[in-house]
């Protein structure tokens, strides 16, 4: 057969004012393009797993979106993946149909079908639910005898990360990224009632081998002369004794790398020190809110962050004392919220001297536990409007303020936080720490 891999990638906006203003604003754009950049890492697995007499394509939306401006879709395959998140799952959606319109089976997957398999099998002859890899060669082998089922399910199953395959980085024009995804780990311990991430298809937190980590990074090596690497973790440094082993192996391979961690990571300096070693140029960290109260009740089980509150200042000092940078994450809008939350994200970002800074709005993204409560309180402005799942949309009543506030505050929040002068600000400070860790640890720089 011969497949297509359809990547939905690309950041979704519905705000137009916020839109107009994120492309004159320096920190919003460049985050933005490295996201919008990332190649799916999920359909490049399943290509890596498809037994050699199939030829796969790899496509990114993007690609299908110039041959139709052009004449038709490209109509050579025998079968098309689709993945998607919920921000795009309406053009997903067209892109089935016009597939399925022309005789092509389509096989949709990702977070938003996951949740909602009922809805995505309106559009797809096939549905996969959960972790891709449980079903793929079920789903090549009921295509190859035009018996493709409606929906393909875990059943129960977990997958193994020992078993995990190649992803097929071969098939990606390389020039086109400014990055490529590996992944070390799926879960998190921290189950945060709005975190729409790969704990609504793993259950439990799991680590891939050290052997196939260092494999897939050694691939890209041989592919990329010189690589910057964003690991597809939730919470990556879980294990620390796994990274104590790999981090040494990594600093002997000289790539760069990103990734998402919790703010637990400052009380291991020399895990540390081994990361600022083995390459580590910056870390995400979810911090949510700068005020301890609006924390309460963000995760699942527990009140762990909020607990870890009042060492967010320290932390942060301690690790970009390292010079790895921090990436500080707000969500925007949480219950905890008013008006005031506004100037008081912006001074803690100034007086911690945050390296870089990502705010979000609140979102209830379907199959996650912030949407059930939403939904049942009657919070959500318009009930299936997945477009607005954007991050940066407003699709829910806040508790403390009304919906244009929230819209209102967003959109001069970033404009004070993005704009030329503060983030020059924000990188000239992180390089005079840069400057301060390389005298203190010369041998990492």
């Amino acid at each position: 057969m011969r497949i297509g891999l359809i990547a939905m990638s690309g950041i979704r906006v519905c705000d137009e004012e916020l839109l107009r203003m994120g492309l004159t604003l320096p920190g919003f754009v460049e985050r933005s393009k490295v996201i919008a950049a990332l190649p799916s890492l999920g359909l490049l697995t399943l290509a890596g797993m498809t037994p050699p007499e199939h030829d796969v394509a790899y496509l990114e939306v993007a690609d299908l979106a110039q041959c139709r401006a052009a004449g038709p879709i490209p109509d050579d395959f025998d079968l098309v993946g689709i993945s998607s998140y919920s921000a795009q799952i309406d053009e997903a959606y067209k892109l089935a149909d016009l597939y399925r319109a022309q005789g092509t089976p389509v096989v949709l997957g990702g977070l938003h079908v996951s949740s909602l398999p009922e809805e995505g099998r309106q559009h797809g002859d096939a549905v996969v639910v959960g972790e891709g890899e449980l079903s793929w060669p079920r789903v090549l082998a009921d295509a190859q005898h035009g018996k493709l089922q409606p929906l393909y399910e875990p059943e129960g199953a977990e997958f193994d990360l020992a078993d995990a395959p190649m992803p097929a980085f071969e098939l990606l024009d390389i020039d086109r990224y400014n990055r490529l995804t590996v992944q070390t780990s799926r879960g998190c311990p921290h189950v945060c009632e709005f975190c729409a991430s790969s704990i609504l298809v793993s259950k439990r937190y799991k680590q891939k081998p050290l052997a196939r980590v260092l494999a897939e990074i050694d691939r890209i090596r041989s592919l990329w002369k010189r690589p910057f690497i964003e690991l597809a973790d939730d919470n990556t440094f879980i294990n620390r004794a796994y990274w104590r082993e790999l981090l040494p192996q990594l600093r002997d391979r000289h790539v760069r790398w990103f990734t998402e961690t919790d703010i637990s990571l400052a009380a291991d300096p020399e895990l540390l020190t081994l990361m600022r070693g083995a390459g580590c140029a910056q870390v995400l960290i979810g911090l949510e809110s700068p005020t301890q109260d609006a924390l309460d009740g963000i995760e699942v089980r527990g009140n762990w962050k909020q607990k870890q509150w009042p060492h967010y200042r320290e932390a942060i000092r301690t690790i970009q004392s390292h010079g790895i940078g921090v990436n500080g994450c707000f969500v925007v809008g949480l219950d905890g919220h008013g008006p005031a939350i506004f100037d008081q994200i912006y001074d803690f970002v100034r007086e911690t001297e945050l390296q870089e800074v990502q705010i979000t709005l609140l979102t209830p993204f379907p199959g996650t536990p912030l949407y059930d409560r939403l939904r049942s309180a009657g919070r959500i402005l318009e009930d299936g409007a997945w477009r607005t799942c954007t991050l940066f949309d407003v699709n829910f009543q806040p508790q403390h303020m009304s919906p244009d506030e929230l819209r209102e505050g967003f959109r001069h929040l970033g404009a004070r936080l993005y704009s030329e002068e503060f983030t020059r600000w924000r990188r000239d400070r992180f390089r005079q720490t840069l400057r301060c860790a390389a005298r203190a640890h010369p041998e990492d720089h």
